[in-house]
């Protein structure tokens, strides 16, 4: 048995080959699948088994272009009701390729589908070496059960005894390979390894420790962040079978005047992907703005629309096919051209520029503790306002802008702050497409403003998305560690 791993950055996801001496399965592949092709050919084996454990919310998985490419057999939860072409399994179900035997277990409460895959190797012995668990379980964590708000208490009950009464039977050797990890969303406060095992989990998780149910449904669904408009959408999009990426439109390279001509002449969208340094010293009026080196795919699937076209805007052509190709990973997939030579060729070719001010901590601080007449907007999560803010400030995080923008006056002079300058850039952009001119960036967010001396650090900031009870858990933690 033969095991290789893979971790998709920005969205933390983790798929895996595993593979015996001719033949081979993917578990939860992305929708960018040359890497597992192209590692099957250096193992020497084929692809013959595509092992979903879940209808993935967070990302549009790669099924479908694998099985077309290899003839590979999908295998999905019967629960799932896919309608593309597969094998439904369920419980008491088995798998056999070569020496392993996968054993199905059905482990319904991160979604009411799930599944996870124990796999015997043979080849040792008749007992358990490993499980892929999908997002049941983390790595110091488990899944989050509130992506179906109206089932969100019953999908947490079932969750405790998957966990309880199915994964925690398990020997404590057995290894656990999951498919998130630290600064995924579908968990609170994954940790940052990729693997684990059961008798690490039973000792060190923190949701595990919570024994009585009622008190584990409690905690799993309520004050849980916001989850992003994608998650819903991508789990139609897996259950429906997603586009093969092959069929889709090429992006084509325009020049300023063909870029210019669609935008007059449909109703498309920009989408501008360059640094908010860039960004905010020069774009075209109306764009988005999602700095790449950011968490581009989880505001891109957040914030942008799917059913219009968009063209892109980056410092060169594999800056944009990198950001089609996050953007293909969420399930925005009209990405139709990009700007050839860039805002730099917009500008020579005489057409409109915007700006957005982009100020310092300093700045800022002469600002607040001045005479100036202004608003100061925090767009990071609740929790990263509520563990540290700069007094007088009005707290609506990004993913919400979109409709509470209403709830601001457009003619005051705007000042927008993060913990980087990222999400701030991308609120300045949704803002300016509101009618708002008056804005300003603070470069470095709430970490140059702390660096500076005006305030302490933000500890939230360090994992705005990874966790919403970030600071909790590490006191949690040193609670327990003290009781020992």
């Amino acid at each position: 048995m033969r095991l290789k791993h893979y971790f998709l950055n920005k969205i933390a996801h983790s798929s895996y080959i595993i593979a015996g001496q001719k033949f081979c399965a993917v578990i939860d592949p992305q929708r960018d699948i040359d890497m597992y092709i192209h590692e099957a050919r250096a193992l020497g084996v084929d692809i013959t088994h595509i092992l979903q454990t879940h209808l993935h919310a967070d990302f549009v998985s790669g099924h479908m272009d694998l099985a077309q490419k290899t003839g590979a057999k999908i295998y999905v939860s019967k629960s799932a009701r896919c309608t593309f072409d597969h094998i439904a399994v369920s419980e008491g179900d088995t798998i056999e390729i070569e020496n392993m035997l996968f054993n199905i277990i059905e482990t319904p409460g991160h979604t009411p589908e799930h599944i996870c895959y124990i796999v015997t190797d043979k080849s040792r012995g008749d007992f358990p070496v490993c499980a892929f668990v999908g997002d049941t379980m983390f790595v110091g964590d488990v899944g989050r059960p509130d992506l179906f708000p109206d089932i969100a208490e019953e999908l947490a009950g079932k969750l405790y005894h998957s966990l309880h009464d199915k994964l925690l039977k398990l020997p404590d050797s057995v290894e656990i390979y999951p498919a998130h990890g630290a600064g995924s969303l579908c968990g609170r406060a994954m940790g940052a390894k990729w693997s684990t095992t059961i008798g690490y989990e039973r000792r060190f998780n923190s949701a595990l420790q919570i024994t009585d149910k009622a008190e584990f449904i409690k905690s799993l669904t309520e004050n849980m962040p916001h989850a992003p408009d994608h998650f819903s959408r991508c789990s139609d999009i897996n259950r429906k079978g997603p586009v093969i990426v092959s069929d889709l439109p090429e992006m084509e390279e325009l020049s300023s005047a063909m870029f210019r001509g669609k935008i007059e002449k449909s109703d498309i969208d920009i989408l501008d992907t360059r640094s908010y340094h860039s960004y905010g010293s020069q774009h075209i009026p109306g764009s988005w703005h999602l700095d790449l080196n950011g968490n581009f795919p989880t505001f891109a699937g957040w914030m942008l629309p799917v059913g219009k076209d968009i063209l892109i805007i980056s410092e060169d052509y594999n800056k944009a096919l990198e950001s089609r190709s996050w953007a293909l990973s969420v399930g925005i997939d009209r990405i139709v051209g990009y700007l050839d030579g860039g805002i730099a060729a917009w500008a020579v070719s005489g057409y409109k520029t915007d700006f957005t001010r982009q100020i310092s901590a300093s700045d800022l601080h002469e600002m607040v503790t001045g005479t100036s007449n202004f608003v100061l907007l925090d767009v990071r999560t609740i929790t990263e306002f509520e563990d540290n803010h700069i007094k007088g400030a009005i707290n609506i995080p990004v993913g919400e802008l979109r409709t509470r923008y209403r709830e601001l006056d457009n003619k005051k002079p705007t000042i927008l702050i993060c913990s980087s300058g990222n999400r701030s850039s991308l609120g300045t952009s949704i803002l300016s497409r509101n009618g708002f001119t008056n804005l300003f960036n603070v470069a470095g967010g709430m970490s140059g403003y702390s660096a500076a001396g005006y305030t302490r650090q933000c500890k939230v900031c360090e994992n705005p998305h990874g966790s919403r009870f970030f600071s909790e858990y590490s006191d949690q933690k040193k609670h327990w560690d003290s009781s020992e």
